[in-house]
């Protein structure tokens, strides 16, 4: 989150340079002066360092990240019919007042030493359960009854599928040797 905020300040910052470099250039031709070289290498600086944010948060991104301490407990555990895995959902409340909850469900693996390993993250819904299909696969209802295009509903084969709403843990490279099957909206 504090690399998003530096981001958007670096972002408005950059912009406020570049603006100044158009009109400083501008002023350069028609009266001669000289190039504004340094304004130049701060705004091109500044827009690099945007990019690679950029970059870091859209191709670098894991769960490991995320700011654990703000997590509520929600539904779980649900264990599967074998008592391999133990699913538990959590939430997090973000933007205050006028914000949302996000839900995120993880998987213990009881048979590998409690290896957890988070296979679905997206907005909650009011309408929220898990329930195993069978002993691999669980079946994640997230659902809004009263609007259609909110379902975010799916079943996971754990250990091969996992779910990211804005699909982040997708285009991760880091990511993409956990999973055979990535689903976002």
């Amino acid at each position: 989150m504090i690399l998003i905020l530096l981001g958007f300040f670096i972002s408005f910052i950059t912009a406020i340079s570049f603006l100044l470099l158009c009109a400083k250039i501008t002023i350069s031709f028609i009266k001669k002066k000289p190039f504004p070289k340094k304004l130049l290498i701060a705004t091109l600086s500044g827009a690099a360092l945007v990019s690679s944010i950029y970059i870091y948060e859209m191709y670098f991104f894991t769960f490991s990240g995320m700011d654990r301490e703000s997590f509520q407990k929600g539904l779980g555990p649900v264990t599967s019919p074998t008592e391999e895995y133990t699913a538990n959902a959590y939430y997090e409340p973000y933007g205050g007042a006028a914000g949302g909850v996000n839900v995120w469900v993880e998987i213990t693996n009881n048979n590998e030493e409690n290896k957890m390993q988070t296979v679905y993250h997206s907005d909650a819904k009011s309408n929220f359960s898990m329930d195993w299909v069978d002993e691999d696969t669980l079946y994640i209802l997230n659902d809004e009854p009263n609007y259609p295009n909110s379902n975010r509903s799916i079943k996971l084969e754990i250990g091969k599928e996992i779910y990211h709403e804005n699909g982040l843990a997708c285009k991760s490279l880091l990511m993409k040797d956990e999973y055979e099957t990535c689903y976002q909206n």
